[in-house]
């Protein structure tokens, strides 16, 4: 049996282009510990994942979004 393929989210919304200043976009596909979503897990097409992680690294580097989301002592 096969499963039906997911549709991206962001090419449903017509996105073209993933912005690296918005924060709540990027920080939609980042796990608490920091770390980028697989795309099997948020259904986003290939390009698309490309274009996110590099937001997510350019908007790290800016400290627009935290390395990590929570801090353990």
């Amino acid at each position: 049996m096969r499963r039906s393929a997911k549709t991206c989210p962001l090419c449903e919304n017509g996105v073209r282009v993933i912005n690296y200043k918005d924060d709540r976009t990027v920080g939609r596909f980042i796990t608490e510990q920091g770390k980028i979503l697989a795309r099997r897990m948020t259904g986003i097409c290939a390009r698309h994942q490309r274009q996110l992680g590099i937001a997510v690294k350019r908007a790290r580097y800016l400290a627009l979004v935290p390395y990590t989301k929570r801090f353990t002592a």
